[in-house]
């Protein structure tokens, strides 16, 4: 354990190793000195990962280590490049980066030591749901939303802006994975096969209609591509989780393409960004307002960047339009190149495959749903803004997780990950084992404490029941009869078993000769009276004692029953020959009892 937690350790400090050279680095070749406010706020930033750290060791010590590293290295190359973009125009965004950054990490510490078992996640579901309609729909209250970029995905608080959207996506896959668990079922059951595919029943269809219609509402109303986007497709992707049935991921694809094919034939900014895609070179698509200028200056700048990039600080990202936000992928390709960029591709691929493992190891359904939406969705939203800067598909508008300047996609995404860290830590925490001394112990203790509830449950039961049975008259008279026959009854009982012949053998282990084949034969024919019979000729006083009745005295028993049923008038029933009497158990054949 001991080399597993140095090992962990290590990961840690190697990945603010490398962010501090890169930070070094960078401040020496454009300013040749390092800033005195860069220094601090990074040094609080170095404790407070290092906090982070502690707290999941002690309070989810199965967690995944291997998450937290890479988002440290993604969080330390994108805040080097907002800083370095900085010395080019002269703003501060790195540093107001740095203070959002110091926030997450105590939001993460606070949900890792109260958060202890994210099923708790479970009985709210329909409250998040409520919270993230209302914070999808937030911008567009009169007065509160702004629109920047031609989205109104935006609020203003004072001279800040925040994007409710990215808290939306937290809340609304809390929602669907609680629904989808509850009605997996009735979702998995299929209709109709065509072209190979079990497509799902008419009357099943209802949720993913809602969702697209919402999804739907956000591209039209906010005129926000990549957010109505990435929640269907969260969605869809949850929902094959959960049934297995590969018909509602055609089903969806097929919806939200013929969802963006009407919108951009009624809406005009959908039509611009598919034809700055289309033809992001034609010159009046790069000229016209909201045209193909920012992708394509976006593009010369992964091309400047070749195989191993221009340095730190040897660039020029600030050329490009939103360099430090929407279009941080560029900046990466231009100053670290092409090995830069497979490098963060990396990073991304070790969270999201280590959330899919973790998805895949949780036995709770709740959990594996969870786990595998918020893992689709940070897929998603990378392959979106990935795909958009390099012309793969359509430019969305969505930021890089954990890169890109902006405190609410900051602090949404740690959030996030902290989600995935704690249900890896039950995904991973190892199960008891069935032999161990304290798994039998708690097991019985348990059973103990069932079997004594159950006999208070049974005492207290009747006692009510005397309670609500009042004895007067005839019927207490009568119960009191019935009590003493029942007395009398067991004790003539306890006194033949206290009168009852017994036989002692002294010797167990002589007891097997007393019978053969033929003995056996015997006794399966004639019934115990062989068994009596053997005993009764057994003339060695050392081995048993018995004090069964000879066969005189059975005859005589005989005799004396058949005269006494033709006494009474029972004469032409067959004689019931006398039971035998009751004795205790006795030791017969190798001492069985």
């Amino acid at each position: 354990m001991i080399v597993t937690r140095l090992r962990q350790m290590s990961l840690m400090l190697f990945a603010m190793a490398v962010s501090f050279i890169g930070f070094f680095q960078m401040f020496e070749r454009t300013v040749g000195s390092f800033p005195s406010e860069y220094m601090m706020l990074l040094g609080v930033v170095a404790v407070l990962f290092i906090i982070l750290w502690s707290l999941l060791l002690k309070f989810q010590p199965y967690a995944s280590q291997s998450i937290l590293p890479c988002v440290l290295l993604l969080t330390g190359i994108g805040i080097t490049l907002i800083s370095r973009i900085d010395q080019q125009k002269g703003t501060h965004v790195g540093t107001r980066q740095l203070i959002w950054l110091c926030l997450a990490l105590v939001l993460c510490c606070i949900l890792v030591v109260c958060l202890r078992d994210y099923r708790v996640l479970r009985r709210f579901s329909y409250v998040s749901m409520v919270a993230g309609i209302v914070l999808l729909l937030s911008p567009m209250i009169p007065g509160l939303g702004k629109t920047i970029g031609g989205a109104r995905i935006w609020i203003g608080i004072g001279s800040y802006s925040l994007q409710p959207g990215e808290f939306a996506k937290l809340f609304i896959a809390f929602f669907f994975a609680a629904y989808l668990f509850d009605h997996r079922d009735q979702l998995a059951v299929g209709g109709k096969k065509v072209l190979g595919l079990q497509l799902p029943r008419i009357k099943d269809l209802g949720p993913i209609v809602v969702v697209w219609a919402m999804s739907m509402g956000v591209l039209v109303i906010q005129r926000d591509l990549g957010t109505s986007l990435m929640f269907f497709a969260m969605f869809v992707c949850m929902l094959y989780v959960a049934t297995g049935r590969k018909s509602w991921i055609v089903i969806g694809i097929l919806a939200f393409a013929a969802g963006a094919v009407i919108a951009s034939r009624m809406f005009a900014h959908v039509d611009n960004r598919i034809d700055a895609w289309l033809h992001p070179f034609d010159a009046k698509v790069y000229n016209r307002q909201g045209g193909s200028e920012q992708l394509v200056t976006g593009l010369f700048g992964l091309a400047s960047g070749g195989l191993m990039g221009t340095g730190l600080g040897q660039g020029h990202p600030s050329l490009t339009p939103l360099a430090n936000s929407d279009f941080i992928y560029s900046s990466v390709g231009e100053e670290l190149g092409l090995t830069g960029l497979l490098a963060v591709l990396a990073l991304y691929l070790v969270i999201i495959a280590s959330g899919l493992i973790t998805a895949m190891k949780i036995k709770d359904g709740f959990g594996k749903l969870l786990a595998s939406g918020l893992v689709f969705t940070m897929a998603v939203q990378v392959f979106t803004v990935v795909g958009g800067i390099t012309l793969v598909i359509p430019l969305t508008g969505l930021t890089m997780p954990f890169m890109a300047a902006g405190g609410s996609s900051l602090i949404a995404n740690y959030i996030l990950i902290t989600l995935l860290l704690i249900i890896s830590n039950a995904a991973n925490k190892p199960e008891p084992e069935l032999t161990s001394d304290t798994f039998q112990y708690e097991a019985l203790a348990v059973l103990r404490d069932h079997e004594l509830k159950e006999r208070a449950k049974s005492a207290a039961q009747a006692a009510k029941d005397d309670e609500n049975q009042p004895r007067h008259g005839a019927h207490a008279s009568h119960a009191a009869h019935a009590a003493h026959a029942e007395d009398a009854e067991d004790a003539e009982q306890a006194t033949q078993i206290e009168d009852a012949p017994t036989i002692m053998v002294d010797d167990a282990s002589q007891s097997e000769g007393l019978y053969d084949a033929e003995e056996q034969d015997n006794h399966d024919e004639q019934g115990d009276w062989a068994d009596w019979r053997d005993f009764a000729d057994d003339d060695s006083p050392a081995t048993t004692t018995s004090h069964w009745p000879t066969r005189g005295a059975q005859a005589e028993q005989v005799d004396d029953a058949q005269n006494q049923a033709a006494q009474d008038g029972n004469a032409g029933t067959p004689p019931t020959p006398p039971a035998p009497p009751q004795s205790t158990p006795r030791t017969v054949k190798g001492g069985a009892r």
